[in-house]
């Protein structure tokens, strides 16, 4: 069938891109392909029985382009096992334009990456729906559905537990320490059929709709299990019942109660397991709390509170002690301390001044000030720290791959042992009777449910993950949560990261002509246009007085700046540049090998071809590297420090903070391969950084962990991020890591433990099916009570 679609493309420059786009498609087969360099689009017309959709999307990615990709969240109610989210993401990821589609049951949720054009969100939904189960797009109102849901549960948990209690009371009357008399009429076979049949049909009816959705879908499930289970106990009951009436038999053998019981057991699960996973995303609901629900906003000087989604950007706003920071912005006239504890999770307060920046949602502590909004709705730090929780929440770590490969495949499995075991009992163990045959069965069906297996790692990654937020640390996967607990060594960029990052002029070594004030005053234009925080220090060493800004600038990465001046050319950095320019300095390299020798930076600063000083500069370390860096050195991992910086100065630095080993006088594109040579070692590397320049080594490491007071582009490359900026995080992230992936390893073996043991003995005969309902109930709400215990967790 042939179809035509827009594709969006990004990373085209020139036509000589779309022509090469366009030709490549058009090579394929069943493809004819028109690329709009202009509007970044390509028409595509092919056949869907001739080629699927991934392989002409891949094809633009392997011609070095990208396909635009969007992201569909959406809620998903009905499913009852980890067998259900498979057969979900199985059916998603069969469809034209699904690049990836992952469901997670503990979350009740799906994140689908499609390509618009391909499929739309609509066909998403429909696909769900077809499966069997209700998709519906994430929003507000899906928390009051939630607890509709719960309190429906609830509801038929109550009355289940009230029609089942009479057939409960005969059961007890056969063992044989219980006496107590029991009404004749709670023996009457017809009204236990009466209350049985309204639990099987009406309280258990969603088992027998999910089961047979599953197997028209070529599945199964839980519901599988507990229908079949119970009905084959409900039924041989009826039967019984009938002989009882219509043939004479005046004892017959029924098992009501063990359907009803199955089923109110069951229930009970699913509503304690329900409740406990409503805890388990707490951690999103408590950070969308925090936001501030209104602002004062200055407008002609006069103040009013608005609502904050009115807040734009560019608005002035007023902020009194004790009130919640709205948005993210600059503090522009004022001074107060601010409690940023619940984005950074360092609990003393900062001191914000004029030009500081300042976190939406954390806590004036005491002075009133005016604030400059800068980021609003999604784009504060408070929104992003929300989406990457959901994100790594609703991921999967690659020891979920073991579970859900054994969910695929356990209801099937589980079915046909049920079926041997069944033919076993009746032929050879007790040949001939149909009742401990069929007691065995049932009790192999209802013990061997694999929910507590679908929920043992995903509810930990949403607790882990959830603590470490309020802890300032950021998991953007659960991928790397797991990575994390493996770690070998750790390489840590020096400004900004091990130390302040706000470098201040120490000294001022006069060689040439010129006025140390004059020195400084070209300099200090001079690096004007640079972001690094060695040129901020000369610049801020001016004060506020107006400095003249440079004709010409370049940056020479991880050497220094040349420039021009007015009529005066400047050239301020390392030996290496010296000799570059064609400048002499030999003359001062004493004076800067005592300088680095105190862990100062010296730069040389030549003016108009001449030498004229060594301009020194000192960074401090932050309070916590020493702290954190001896912790990591205490659980056997190795740490190294990078720098641009000369051997000297980084050595001196690494002595004080207490690193045995350095990488100095590193260029910023040789960072990553530093990285490489550690990992060519056979270690797992972590590289910790704030820069852009950090970046590469961010994206080559194992783990990259970005400091959240960086760059957007650090940020973005790292797979954890340190809000607050202290270097006690990196220690805490691998602390988290090592505690939840024992806790998941923890749930894996009750899990497996339960159905490994539990099969067998329902098998012999040694379990009651009530007993073995109730077992299986227990493990899935012993599971998730396992992974809440992380939120008591201290680190």
């Amino acid at each position: 069938m042939k179809k035509v679609v827009q594709i969006g493309i990004t990373g085209m420059t020139c036509a000589a891109c779309a022509n090469r786009i366009e030709r490549g498609l058009n090579r394929m087969e069943g493809v004819s392909s028109n690329v709009n360099l202009a509007l970044e689009k390509a028409k595509v017309e092919y056949d869907d029985h001739q080629i699927h959709a991934n392989e002409i999307t891949g094809k633009i990615e392997k011609l070095g382009y990208g396909v635009t990709k969007e992201r569909l969240d959406l809620a998903i109610s009905g499913m009852t096992c980890a067998a259900c989210a498979t057969r979900i993401e199985k059916g998603l990821n069969k469809l034209q334009g699904i690049s990836s589609a992952n469901v997670n049951l503990a979350t009740e949720s799906a994140t689908v990456d499609y390509q618009p054009g391909f499929v739309e969100p609509d066909a998403i939904i429909e696909k769900i729906h077809k499966l069997g189960y209700t998709a519906t797009l994430k929003n507000d109102a899906q928390d009051e559905a939630k607890n509709k849901e719960l309190r429906g549960k609830r509801n038929k948990l109550i009355l289940s537990t009230a029609l089942s209690l009479p057939l409960l009371i005969t059961m007890v009357t056969h063992l044989p320490f219980f006496h107590l008399p029991v009404p004749m009429l709670l023996m009457n076979p017809w009204l236990q059929f009466t209350l049985a049949s309204v639990v099987q049909f009406y309280i258990g009816w969603p088992f027998y709709r999910g089961g047979t959705r599953a197997l028209l879908n070529k599945s199964a499930n839980m519901d599988v299990l507990v229908a079949l289970g119970t009905s084959a106990a409900y039924c041989y009951s009826v039967v019984e019942t009938f002989r009882y009436q219509f043939a004479g038999v005046n004892h017959p053998d029924l098992y009501f109660e063990t359907s009803a019981i199955l089923i109110t057991l069951v229930l009970l699960g699913k509503f304690m397991e329900a409740r406990a996973k409503r805890q388990t995303t707490a951690a999103i609901t408590e950070l969308m709390d925090l936001q501030a629900k209104e602002a004062t906003r200055i407008v002609n000087g006069l103040e009013e509170r608005v609502p904050i989604d009115q807040v734009v950007v560019g608005d002035f706003l007023r902020v009194k002690p004790g009130e919640k920071i709205p948005v993210d912005g600059l503090l522009v006239e004022g001074e107060s301390a601010v409690n940023e504890s619940m984005i950074t999770g360092e609990s003393l307060p900062v001191v914000k001044r004029s030009g500081e920046k300042l976190i939406g949602a954390t806590v004036n502590s005491t002075g009133s000030f005016i604030m400059k909004a800068e980021k609003v709705g999604k784009d504060t730090a408070l929104a992003g720290i929300v989406r990457i929780v959901e994100e790594a929440q609703g991921s999967k770590a690659p020891i979920q791959r073991l579970a859900d490969t054994i969910s695929g495949v356990f209801v099937p499995i589980v079915v046909v042992i049920a079926i041997f075991v069944f033919v076993v009992w009746i032929s050879a163990i007790h040949p001939g009777e149909l009742e401990p045959a069929l007691v065995a069965a049932i009790s192999v069906l209802v013990i061997a449910c694999p929910c507590a297996l679908g929920l043992a790692t995903p509810t930990s990654i949403m607790v882990g993950t959830g603590k470490a937020a309020e802890n300032g640390i950021l998991f953007k996967g659960g991928e790397y949560l797991e990575t994390a607990q493996n770690l070998q060594s750790i390489m840590f960029d020096k400004t900004g990261t091990i130390t302040k990052g706000k470098p201040e002029v120490t000294d001022v070594v006069l060689i040439g002509e010129l006025e140390r004030d004059e020195i400084l005053r070209l300099a200090a234009a001079a690096e004007r246009a640079s972001e690094h925080p060695l040129a901020q220090a000369i610049v801020a060493s001016q004060g506020k007085q107006d400095l003249p800004s440079p004709d010409h600038f370049e940056a020479h990465a991880g050497s220094g700046i040349t420039a021009s001046v007015g009529e005066r050319k400047i050239v301020i950095g390392t030996r290496r540049l010296m000799k570059q320019e064609d400048i002499v300095f030999q003359d001062a390299v004493d004076d800067a090998v005592r300088l680095e020798s105190e862990g100062k930076t010296a730069m040389f600063v030549a003016i108009d071809g001449q030498l004229q000083a060594l301009i020194a500069v000192a960074d401090t370390l932050k309070d916590s590297s020493v702290a954190a860096i001896k912790a990591l050195k205490a659980r056997g991992i190795s740490v190294y420090m990078i720098t641009g910086d000369n051997k000297r100065t980084a050595e001196a630095i690494a002595k004080k903070a207490g690193i045995d080993h350095v990488f100095a006088e590193v260029l910023p594109e040789e960072k990553a391969k530093k990285v490489r040579e550690l990992q060519e070692q056979g270690l797992s590397v972590a590289m910790v950084g704030d820069g852009i320049n950090d970046a590469p080594a961010l994206a080559v490491a194992d783990i990259g962990m970005a400091i959240g007071t960086g760059t957007d582009v650090a940020i973005e490359a790292a797979d954890i991020t340190l809000v607050g900026g202290e270097l006690t995080h990196v220690v805490k992230a691998l602390d988290l890591s090592k505690i939840t992936m024992r806790n998941i390893r923890q749930n894996l073996f009750w899990a497996l433990f339960y159905n490994t043991v539990g099969i067998p003995v329902a098998a012999l005969g040694l379990l009651a099916p009530w007993v073995a309902g109730a077992a299986m109930a227990f493990s899935s709400v012993s599971v998730v009570a396992n992974s809440l215990r992380l939120k008591r967790m201290n680190v």
